[in-house]
């Protein structure tokens, strides 16, 4: 009797399971059939041309080195990446730490990221802090809508600007189509939110990652802590 599927019955019974289980176990059957590696045709994936089961082997093998290959490529290209990414953020963090005047720090953090990371605009306010003596804008008080909306952010949000108030923080809010809002944090009080506005509506998408726009704003709560009041 001749079979078709692995759970249909074949010759006395035996089952295309069997078989395979039984090769499985006995690699030695090659080694005493060693003919069959050669005589045995299959048809090549790449055509309906008829291979050998060892030249059927190769095959498997080059797809799944080549599979291989660009997965590492993947890898070295995000450590790549990454390293960039965390060179930025040093570079912002030494700028930050050689600021010695506090008054100057909203705005040097501000240059520094913009700078360091190409975000085309970007806006800083702050409440609950010493009044400005230069008159800096990022100490205009928001209204309590946006202080709520930041104390409500576990993680930093990004996707569309869907005319938010914080949009009208940014030079050309019109220009924003998608967003980061990142709060800014002493302890368990927020005191601030940080914001991030771009052309592209795909740069700040509600999908992507925010582990690393959350060390940024970490970052930035803790420079800028500075400016609160000592308790």
């Amino acid at each position: 009797m001749s079979t078709n599927s692995g759970t249909t019955q074949g010759v006395q019974g035996i089952t295309e399971s069997d078989i395979a289980q039984y090769l499985a176990h006995t690699p030695a059957f090659f080694e005493r059939h060693a003919e069959l590696l050669s005589s045995v045709q299959l048809t090549s994936p790449h055509g309906q041309r008829a291979v050998s089961l060892q030249e059927r082997q190769m095959e498997m093998l080059r797809e799944r080195i080549k599979g291989l290959e660009h997965k590492i490529v993947e890898m070295i290209r995000h450590g790549q990446e990454n390293a960039s990414l965390a060179d930025r953020l040093h570079r912002c963090t030494r700028r930050i730490l050689l600021t010695t005047d506090a008054a100057e720090l909203p705005a040097r953090t501000l240059a520094s990221l913009m700078h360091e990371f190409m975000i085309p605009q970007a806006a800083i306010r702050l409440w609950g802090v010493a009044p400005p003596a230069d008159g800096r804008g990022d100490a205009e008080p928001p209204s309590d809508d946006v202080k709520s909306f930041a104390a409500s952010l576990s993680a930093p949000y990004c996707g569309v600007n869907a005319g938010f108030e914080a949009s009208k923080w940014l030079a050309e809010p019109g220009a924003a189509k998608s967003m980061a809002m990142l709060p800014l944090r002493h302890g368990e009080q927020c005191f601030g939110l940080l914001v991030f506005g771009s052309p592209d509506p795909t740069r700040y998408a509600a999908e992507m990652g925010t582990e690393f726009l959350a060390r940024i704003g970490e970052v930035v709560s803790a420079a800028l802590a500075r400016l609160r009041p000592v308790a």
